[in-house]
């Protein structure tokens, strides 16, 4: 069997769907309706937690966006993109493979619930100011980074720049989040967009219908 990719289009899955775009991977993806454990509850019977992405191969079952695209990095062969316990530069590659997560990504959904995704009694407009601002001050560390080079780690591209290159993607469709986008992040974000294997992702994910519950 195929590997498979649970996805919702833009969501966090796409980073494991670049990956499998960037080592030419042959697998199938599932387009689920956002947020899949509302809009379609048979997922649950696949994915108790209701998140995505969810990724299986064979007896594999992954939940973590960034641990799908290392696990793809480490169990696929030919290519250069991770970092690997010799090079010099692996330390850094974890670094930000967690940091893209942990400390991007994570203010990123609390802007975007409080802001947006909650009803309109419910929203908090301090609560996403403030992570918007925590948002702003991490990705200094990004833009202060790429001031010196052109990717992430190991002076090429790699899975680190997925995933750091998803959580500014994510911002810059979120207006509430665009404005913090430096210029530096900005030209690193358009050099991603050139690569050929995002645009594979783009075309897979907007041409794959969205899953719909019958009746």
């Amino acid at each position: 069997m195929k590997p498979t990719l649970y996805h919702c289009r833009n969501a966090r899955s796409f980073r494991p769907l670049w990956a499998l775009e960037e080592l030419e991977m042959d697998y199938e993806l599932v387009n689920l309706p956002f947020p899949p454990r509302v809009k379609y509850k048979p997922y649950l019977e696949i994915n108790p937690l209701g998140t995505i992405p969810f990724y299986t191969d064979g007896t594999v079952k992954m939940t973590e966006s960034t641990a799908i695209c290392d696990y793809l990095g480490q169990t696929q062969q030919g290519h250069d993109l991770i970092i690997r316990p010799n090079e010099k530069d692996f330390g850094a590659y974890l670094n930000w493979m967690y940091f893209a997560d942990a400390t991007l990504t994570f203010p990123q959904t609390l802007v975007l619930r409080y802001e947006t995704l909650e009803p309109k009694n419910r929203r908090q407009p301090q609560v996403a100011d403030d992570y918007r601002m925590w948002f702003a001050g991490r990705l200094m560390g990004v833009d202060r980074h790429l001031e010196h080079n052109l990717w992430m780690a190991g002076g090429r591209f790699t899975m680190a720049d997925i995933a750091i290159g998803y959580a500014i993607l994510l911002a810059s469709v979120l207006p509430p989040l665009e404005r913090c986008i430096t210029s530096t992040c900005k030209v690193y974000l358009d050099r991603l967009r050139e690569r050929p294997g995002f645009q594979r992702a783009q075309t897979r994910q907007k041409e794959t219908p969205v899953v719909q519950i019958d009746g």
